[in-house]
């Protein structure tokens, strides 16, 4: 006989596939006891630089039943988000994620859309939907209910669809079916490691944030350090090397979302184009993208750094 952790468990597996969302795993509830420590240590040696909201909320991080009272389960949610096109070659780069619409907007719509379903389908269920804007260690999450491992680079993969996906969860407030983790699959690989442009991974498994070249380009406010100068492989805002080189990500397909796709402009940007933006151009081709957290300014600022001296 099947029991309705099952039954319930299924049924949000199945609407999230209806959503989109490439995959749906579940975790239990509680304390994430092993990242703790690594946590505390990665804040202690200051890996996270000026992001001090990194610091904030630290027991918030490491239980989800400190954000959502009477907390029993996490859901886990994978969106791909890779490009059918990319940029042409020799231009100023930016991440793919930030191709289209800024994804916590598309993925919050579809977080509330499984929300209403499971309360429409099970009955009144108490929850929350995160897409990383809030305290939640969704990389931990997502490797406990079984959707990937953490690599070496730090992001999670999965040796179905590689990670080019967002992760967003549901934090809510009934039992259900836990998922199990996976084996890491890295093996001897160091590809990550190797074409790191400025060495931000500096032991398998820890990436110094404040080296990395997202941190310069998105996180920090203030000028980039000059001798940074020419270590930024022509990245203005974020930077995929890492996940270019891993070997899981030959297995990414594009995706099938029309709001990640790309203003018509965008792909075609030389070099030229991008130190001659406007702020209107600005405007009209990262009108809802996530390129917009760094405002013009920000972005100009990246270009003048790239530029040849």
């Amino acid at each position: 006989m099947i029991d309705n952790k099952q039954k319930y468990s299924a049924l949000i597996k199945a609407e999230a596939k209806r959503l989109g969302f490439i995959s749906c795993g579940i975790s239990r509830a509680g304390f994430l006891e092993e990242e703790a420590p690594r946590l505390e240590k990665w804040l202690n040696e200051n890996r996270h630089g000026k992001m001090q909201y990194m610091e904030n909320h630290f027991d918030k991080r490491l239980d989800p039943t400190l954000l959502v009272d009477g907390a029993k389960s996490v859901i886990s949610l994978l969106l791909n988000y890779y490009p059918e096109e990319k940029q042409v070659s020799d231009t100023f780069k930016i991440s793919k994620y930030a191709y289209g619409q800024d994804y916590h907007f598309v993925i919050k719509e579809r977080l509330k859309g499984l929300l209403y379903s499971i309360n429409e389908h099970i009955g009144e269920v108490g929850g929350r939907a995160f897409v990383d804007s809030a305290p939640v260690l969704d990389k931990a999450w997502a490797a406990k209910s079984g959707l990937g491992w953490i690599g070496k680079n730090s992001n999670l993969l999965s040796k179905q669809v590689g990670s080019f996906f967002f992760i967003a969860e549901l934090i809510v407030d009934i039992e259900l079916e836990y998922d199990h983790a996976v084996t890491d699959h890295c093996g001897s690989c160091t590809a990550c490691i190797d074409a790191c442009p400025t060495q931000a991974i500096i032991q398998p498994y820890v990436v110094d944030g404040s080296k990395c070249i997202s941190y310069f380009t998105i996180e920090l406010k203030e000028n980039i350090p000059q001798e940074m100068k020419g270590s930024f492989a022509d990245w203005a805002f974020g930077c995929d090397v890492c996940q270019d080189v891993c070997p899981w990500n030959r297995f990414s397909k594009p995706h099938r979302e029309p709001l990640f796709n790309p203003h018509p402009d965008l792909l075609g940007f030389s070099k030229k184009d991008w130190e001659e933006i406007t702020e209107d151009t600005f405007r009209a081709v990262f009108k809802n993208s996530a390129v917009k957290r760094t405002k013009f300014e920000g972005l100009k600022r990246n270009i003048d750094f790239l530029k040849a001296p």
